[in-house]
């Protein structure tokens, strides 16, 4: 891996994280670690969509993100989407540790297979676990796990009724109550959004396809930052 630091159009520091073995597959392991310092604005994306490839019989990728963010520091973790592929197995977590005035805007987006090329899983494994906590304490807790048949598993219409996208957004800030009917009235049908917390506000979107998925975080990304999306989200 490698990172980018471009040019800045800001007052924000930019990173490009790149995974120059091109995709993940089993027996991989990657960890990252970013720190925003005190009253800094720290904006972090990919470079491309990450590719989750066939794993071998009983072998694993697995992949472990920590951030933390200083006092009055303001985190923007703006990955592009992880494609999941026939037979992989993955397994990623997120730690996040906020100072007591620090402020997250956390997108995580995962596609099930392209689905302009037909591609179903049925037989993948994915687990995915994020936690965020303030000075130790937890503020979100989110896990998910698909394994076997997983296009069967999304059909349900308990789980997400044949989408084949999917994103969560976190908003950790002082102005988090603000956003909600501003978020909800930019959300599609097949999404939602809660304050679970005075400052925590959680939405989950489902999508047909990578395609529509984009549609509908792109300008919830420019809402949230007050910028246009990562120039990488955009080539």
């Amino acid at each position: 891996m490698k990172a980018l630091f471009p040019r800045p159009c800001s007052q924000a520091l930019q990173a490009i994280l790149i995974n120059t073995a091109g995709g993940i597959t089993g027996g991989d392991s990657f960890a990252f670690s970013a720190f925003a310092g005190e009253a800094t604005t720290f904006n972090l994306t990919t470079q491309a969509a990450e590719r989750a490839y066939r794993a071998q019989p009983n072998e694993r990728a697995r992949v472990e993100n920590r951030l933390q963010a200083g006092h009055e520091a303001r985190l923007n973790w703006l990955p592009q989407e992880m494609i999941l592929f026939e037979a992989c197995a993955v397994e990623r977590q997120m730690h996040v540790e906020l100072a007591e005035s620090a402020s997250l805007l956390l997108i995580e987006p995962v596609v099930f297979g392209r689905a302009a090329m037909g591609e179903t899983l049925r037989h993948a494994s994915f687990k995915d676990r994020i936690e965020i906590r303030r000075k130790g304490k937890p503020l979100f807790i989110d896990a998910m796990t698909l394994q076997g048949d997983v296009t069967r598993q999304l059909a349900s219409a308990g789980v997400a009724a044949g989408a084949g996208a999917l994103a969560l957004l976190v908003y950790i800030a002082e102005d988090a109550a603000a956003h909600l009917h501003v978020l909800r009235a930019m959300l599609p049908e097949t999404a939602g959004a809660s304050l679970i917390g005075g400052d925590v506000l959680v939405a989950r979107l489902l999508a047909q396809d990578c395609f529509a998925l984009r549609q509908s975080l792109i300008p919830i990304i420019e809402h949230f930052t007050n910028d246009a999306p990562p120039r990488s989200w955009m080539t």
